[in-house]
C-alpha cells in the first residue's frame, strides 16, 4: 500500500474544499470524478481521474491501482428535497457506489482509513443538540441513503478496520450548487445586482433552525477524523448552535448593493423538513481538537462574493 489519498467527489462541493485543505500534503493526492476532464482552476499537483462509481470493474481496477492508504468518499447523491424525486438514484449512488469502494479496498488486499461523510438528517428530529448517541430515523430517501452508507462502512470484511463516520450538519460556502437555501439566496442576490431578475427573493421556510458550519472547517473535521479519529466511530461535524434561516438571509442581505424584497414561494418548501437541528460537537472537539474558526458572518460574505463573481462571467 502506497501513502496516497484518495478523494472520491473531489469535484464537488465539499470535496474541491477539501482538496484546497490537503495542499502542502507530501502524499500523492488522486481525485476521482464522475467527468473525463478535470474542473477548471483545480489545485495543482493532484492528479485526476474519471470513475464511475456504479461501475464496479472500473472501481475495483483504479483502487488496486493506485493503493490509497487514506481514503476520503466524498462523492455521492447530495439533495434532499430532490431525493424524493430521485429515490432509486439517490440508494444506488450512495449505497451501491460505496460497496463498490469498500470491496474494490477488500479485493486489493488493503487496510486503508477511510472516511465516510455522512448526514445528520439520519437522528430523529430533536429541539436538542444531538450527540452521535442519539436515535437514528431518517425521514427522507436521502437519509436514509446515507445511514446505510455508514452501515455498509461499518460491517468491514477480511479483517478490514471499518470506516471513519463523520456526521456533518449544514454546511455552506463558495461553490455551493444553488439548489441548497444559502447559496440560491447569494445566486439570486447576485443577479439581482446584474440586473438579470427583478429586485425580488424567493425562499422557502425561513422560521426552520439549523446547526450552520462553513464547508471550509468542515472538511479541516474531515481531515482531522481521517487522521486521527478511531475507526468504526462516528463524529459529529457541527457548530453547536442553531441558527434560523432568516438569520442567514438577512447576513446576505445586509451586504447586497441594491433594496431587495423578499417572497416565500411555498414551492420551495421540503416535504418532512425538522422545524430544528442541531448537533453536539463535544467528541469532535475533546478527541481531536477541532473547532469551528469561520464566523458565519464571513461564510456569508464570500458566499455572495463567489456568486457575483459567477454571475459576472456569465455563469
Amino acid at each position: 500500500m502506497t501513502d496516497t489519498v484518495l478523494v472520491t467527489g473531489a469535484a464537488g462541493f465539499a470535496g474541491s474544499h477539501l482538496l484546497d485543505a490537503l495542499q502542502g500534503s507530501p502524499a500523492p493526492i488522486v481525485a476521482w470524478q464522475h467527468r473525463a476532464a478535470p474542473p477548471p482552476e483545480h489545485p495543482a499537483g493532484v492528479r485526476w481521474q474519471a470513475v464511475d462509481l456504479l461501475d464496479a470493474r472500473a472501481v475495483r481496477e483504479a483502487v488496486a491501482a493506485i493503493q490509497p492508504a487514506v481514503i476520503y468518499h466524498c462523492a455521492g447523491a447530495a439533495h434532499v428535497g430532490e431525493s424524493w424525486n430521485t429515490a432509486e438514484t439517490t440508494l444506488r449512488v450512495n449505497v451501491l457506489g460505496t460497496h463498490h469502494l469498500l470491496e474494490g479496498v477488500r479485493l486489493a488486499r488493503l487496510t486503508p482509513r477511510i472516511l465516510i461523510p455522512s448526514s445528520a438528517l439520519v437522528y430523529e428530529p430533536s429541539d436538542s443538540p444531538v450527540d452521535e448517541t442519539h436515535r437514528v430515523a431518517p425521514r427522507s430517501p436521502y437519509a436514509l441513503s446515507k445511514l446505510a452508507q455508514e452501515l455498509v462502512g461499518a460491517h468491514a470484511r477480511d479483517g478490514a478496520p471499518p470506516a471513519l463516520i463523520a456526521r456533518a450538519f449544514n454546511h455552506l460556502g463558495p461553490r455551493q450548487d444553488p439548489s441548497f437555501s444559502g447559496a440560491s439566496f447569494a445566486r439570486q442576490i447576485a443577479g439581482i445586482e446584474h440586473g438579470l431578475a427583478p429586485p425580488v427573493l424567493r425562499v422557502g421556510n425561513l422560521d426552520a433552525e439549523r446547526d450552520l458550519t462553513d464547508v471550509r472547517d468542515t472538511v479541516l473535521a474531515y481531515r482531522a477524523i481521517a487522521e486521527r479519529g478511531r475507526p468504526g466511530d462516528t463524529y459529529n461535524v457541527c457548530s453547536g448552535r442553531a441558527v434560523p434561516i432568516r438569520q442567514l438571509l438577512d447576513l446576505l442581505l445586509s451586504h447586497a448593493r441594491v433594496p431587495i424584497a423578499v417572497e416565500v414561494d411555498p414551492a420551495r418548501y421540503r416535504p418532512h423538513d425538522a422545524r430544528r437541528l442541531v448537533g453536539d460537537n463535544t467528541r469532535l472537539r475533546t478527541e481531536l481538537g477541532w473547532a469551528p474558526r469561520i464566523p458565519l458572518e464571513r461564510t456569508a460574505a464570500d458566499l455572495l462574493a463567489y456568486w457575483r463573481t459567477r454571475i459576472g462571467a456569465g455563469a
